[in-house]
């Protein structure tokens, strides 16, 4: 998808980077990335950003897994923006706590908790948009493939383990209907003080 976006650019940036935690992903971003002049850093999660201070205009991160803020700040230049989509707390919670039980929900992923570590980072909080989107199964099949996708909605989940649960959403979707969870969302931009 970023290659589709850089492929509309008229005029591209000095330097163009991307940053990717799962080897196999890194390959498919090297490859797709590399004709546009991308370099593409293999990191850790949680490691610090490979790049000198003050680098980037923009930094940009879809459904990131951690938001190292203190990092984000020192890689912009002053007046620089960081623009990320980001999965909100309790996202598809209906679904975890059917199949799961009810369970605590972290508050790790609160748009809150984001505009107060951005703040902290130094920056200021330009736009908070947050959104509840519709998530909706028809049928047990796609719930089974949708939690092997999307596997920390139910972590470790095998159909083995959880069958007597699959069976019971199952006889749920063909009484009821459709089987609704909501993914939660929240767009964070942020922009560094200066220029």
């Amino acid at each position: 998808m970023l290659a589709g976006v850089l492929a509309q650019i008229r005029e591209t940036p000095d330097t163009l980077a991307a940053t990717e935690s799962w080897d196999p992903n890194a390959a498919i971003a090297r490859r797709n990335l590399s004709p546009f002049g991308v370099s593409v850093a293999v990191i850790p999660d949680d490691a610090d950003l490979p790049f000198p201070a003050d680098q980037f205009d923009l930094i940009t991160s879809r459904h990131p897994t951690i938001t190292i803020w203190n990092e984000i700040a020192r890689v912009l230049r002053p007046g620089g923006t960081y623009f990320s989509q980001q999965v909100g707390a309790g996202s598809n919670r209906e679904l975890t706590d059917f199949i799961m039980g009810p369970q605590p929900v972290s508050k790790r992923r609160s748009a809150q908790r984001a505009v107060d570590q951005a703040k902290n980072a130094g920056l200021h909080v330009v736009d908070l948009r947050q959104e509840s989107l519709r998530t909706v199964f028809h049928d047990v099949g796609a719930v089974v493939y949708f939690l092997r996708k999307v596997y920390w909605t139910v972590p470790g989940f095998t159909v083995d383990e959880y069958r007597d649960r699959l069976s019971s959403l199952h006889e749920k979707i063909e009484r009821d209907g459709p089987f609704v969870a909501h993914a939660q969302r929240f767009l964070i931009q942020a922009r560094k003080p200066g220029q």
